[in-house]
């Protein structure tokens, strides 16, 4: 190993260590000893945490390897309308779906969110809180191995390590500030990750640039290629030629906005904000965030087809192998002296933190799907506080080791990983959300049917319907979505309605919602307080 790698791997030891101490930190400060604590922190997150976290667990690893991969190979088309429905999905989750989840899970008090759809409905038996939970349970956990992925990708590629122990080492680090510091050490780690991707993202652009001869190079290389730069057509690396990237496809492509709504660990962030008033300030800063986060992403991926041009670094010909271009990018910079080793360092700690950040919160709601929502709530099994604790931080463990069992295989996609997960909890919660918010006739079984249909309509789409091409190769969120609602309201329509004290409670909500000042909100905490303990 040389001196310049050394350097390097120190500085993201360091990195490592900080997220670790905020486990011990917050673990010791007590804010894991209940799970209301664990999951949800108390509900005391401010808005600037709640919109970096909320970001960062959502941008994942496909933020610097994902996006830049693609772009890298293909140009703007297909990676450019992605951006323009993730950043659009981004706004309007914040702007309608926050505040009132916010409202609505404490009036119920619910700290899951499967926890929330069941008592929103008054389900009993917890029927579909346990299939919330089923369906956190399959598609989280290929969502988490795409993380372990990258980790084992970076380590690899730059040190030349075994891609497994790699791999394993990284999901070690992320075990272990997740079962000590839970929800709160989670939120602040990914707030401060969020930092340092932004800032690993500024430094390879100035580098990137640099290396490729200048803007005006990087600018002429990507137009020699055809379709590159046109999102109408995008460019096919397999035949030399432009793509087409017509109406279908933009549609299919825009439709990655609707996942958010459906996002289990962005929700979380919503229900823990201390201040529903406070969510215009986590709206505004989230959107801008993402957006240019995401357009600085898909630039680099252009600038590092230049550098590969311009002999730097290799052509990289491979979906796996294009989604390492920062990677290279940052190897390069820290073969030229110790200060540009440490800086490379801190880009290469940027992609960690893409992937820790979502990996941990991905681990905290499905083992809040397991304790809270399969074991205590459905199968009702007694416990204690302690006693869940346990199980909750075994579950973690349980759900990382399978996990890494998935991501066993170097050759991956991190991005088509990613956007199957992102599909299957968009279409199976997505709608149901919307309509448990906004639509009070909505009914529980309504969402049961839909959120059944709109889960297993990923699966039936992607591997039954898309093969068979044509109009029908589009991203299965769409018709997974448009299949889930339909479902959902006609379901409601011929099943009885909603109880009188749940559309009471909707109407309550309704009500909180509606331009109260803190005084009033706070009023109304006091009294929903008094009214459950008489």
């Amino acid at each position: 190993m040389t001196s310049e790698s050394i350097f390097i791997l120190l500085a993201i030891i360091a990195y490592l260590g900080i997220t670790v101490g905020i486990g011990v930190y917050y673990s010791k400060k007590g804010s894991t000893l209940d799970t209301a604590g664990f999951y949800l922190g108390g509900r005391g997150l401010n808005p600037i945490v709640t919109a970096m976290s909320a970001e960062a667990s959502d941008m994942s690893s496909y933020l610097l390897m994902g996006l830049p991969g693609l772009a890298y190979l293909a140009g703007v088309a297909e990676v450019g309308w992605t951006v323009i429905g993730l950043a659009a999905g981004t706004y309007l989750n914040f702007l309608f779906v926050a505040k009132r989840l916010r409202v609505y899970s404490e009036t119920i008090g619910a700290n899951t969110v499967p926890q929330f759809f069941s008592k929103r409905y008054d389900d009993k038996r917890n029927t579909l809180s346990c299939l919330a939970a089923i369906v956190i349970l399959i598609f989280f956990i290929p969502y988490t191995a795409s993380g372990f992925k990258a980790v084992g990708t970076l380590f690899n590629s730059l040190f030349g390590w075994d891609y497994h122990l790699a791999m394993v080492l990284g999901a070690v680090v992320i075990i272990g500030y997740t079962v000590m510091g839970g929800f709160m050490a989670v939120s602040t780690t990914d707030l401060i990750q969020s930092i340092v991707m932004t800032v690993a993202l500024c430094i390879i652009i100035v580098f990137g640039i640099s290396c490729a001869g200048g803007l005006g190079t990087v600018i002429n290389n990507a137009k020699e290629l055809p379709g590159y730069l046109n999102l109408s057509q995008g460019y096919d690396a397999a035949t030399g030629t432009a793509g087409s990237f017509g109406v279908l496809p933009v549609i299919s492509t825009l439709a990655w906005g609707l996942g958010y709504f459906g996002m289990p660990h962005i929700l979380l962030r919503f229900m823990a904000i201390r201040n529903p008033e406070e969510i215009k300030i986590s709206r505004r800063i989230a959107s801008v965030w993402a957006l240019l986060s995401m357009l600085v992403a898909v630039f680099i991926g252009i600038i590092g087809y230049s550098v590969s041009v311009a002999g730097q670094i290799p052509f990289l010909t491979t979906g796996s192998d294009s989604e390492t271009i920062i990677i290279c990018l940052a190897n390069l910079m820290g073969k030229n002296g110790v200060f540009f080793a440490i800086v490379a360092g801190v880009i290469m700690a940027g992609i960690l933190a893409a992937t820790m950040s979502t990996a941990d919160s991905q681990l905290l709601a499905a083992s809040s799907s397991m304790s809270e929502d399969l074991l205590r709530d459905f199968l009702h099994i007694k416990m204690d506080d302690k006693t869940s604790m346990k199980v909750a931080r075994g579950t973690v463990v349980a759900i990382a080791i399978i996990a890494l069992f998935l991501a066993w295989n170097p050759n991956s996609s991190v991005f088509r990983v990613v956007s199957f997960a992102w599909a299957g909890f968009g279409a199976a919660f997505g709608p149901v959300m919307i309509l448990a918010l906004f639509w009070k006739k909505s009914t529980r079984g309504g969402a049961t049917a839909g959120m059944f249909a709109g889960g297993a309509m990923v699966f039936i789409w992607k591997f039954l319907v898309a093969p068979m091409g044509g109009a029908f190769a589009i991203y299965e969120l769409l018709p997974a979505f448009v299949v889930a609602l339909i479902v959902n309201v006609a379901v409601s329509k011929v099943t009885f309605e909603p109880a009188k004290e749940i559309q009471d409670t909707f109407d309550l909500v309704v009500q909180k919602c509606k331009g109260e000042t803190n005084a009033e909100f706070a009023d109304a905490k006091i009294a929903d307080a008094e009214l459950s303990t008489k």
